[in-house]
């Protein structure tokens, strides 16, 4: 199945232990404005999403629900052909995202989607 995110264990961890606290959550690739270009994660209905927004996918990270990741439409046209990957790092977290007071930041690791995917997605290289 191809997917243009994707998630690593322990950013699934800490994800987990966010919503245990804070309820379901969401993800919205930041387009570089107060926090750099970090992927902010909420509490679901803190931010609001609109036709100005595109859905990524799902993360699977172990819960009931899957947690949605949405990027803006502007900035989808940059990232199209990337594949993006949620990781976690020490560090501190951006000022809007549930993940600020732990003493760790989610950030994307990128790369290229290969031949296969370009042509599930419809692009062309």
């Amino acid at each position: 199945m191809y997917q243009r995110v994707d998630v690593t264990d322990a950013a699934a961890s800490l994800i987990r232990k966010l919503t245990a606290q804070h309820g379901p959550l969401m993800f919205h690739q930041s387009g570089g404005c107060c926090d750099g270009s970090s992927p902010m994660c909420y509490p679901i209905g803190m931010f609001i999403t609109g036709p100005g927004d595109v859905l990524l996918g799902d993360l699977e990270v172990g819960l009931d629900d899957p947690v949605e990741v949405y990027m803006s439409a502007s900035q989808f046209e940059y990232w199209k052909y990337t594949h993006l990957t949620i990781d976690v790092v020490p560090g501190r977290g951006a000022g809007f995202s549930v993940e600020g007071p732990t003493g760790m930041r989610f950030l994307i690791r990128s790369r290229m989607l290969d031949a296969a995917e370009l042509e599930h997605f419809g692009l062309s290289a």
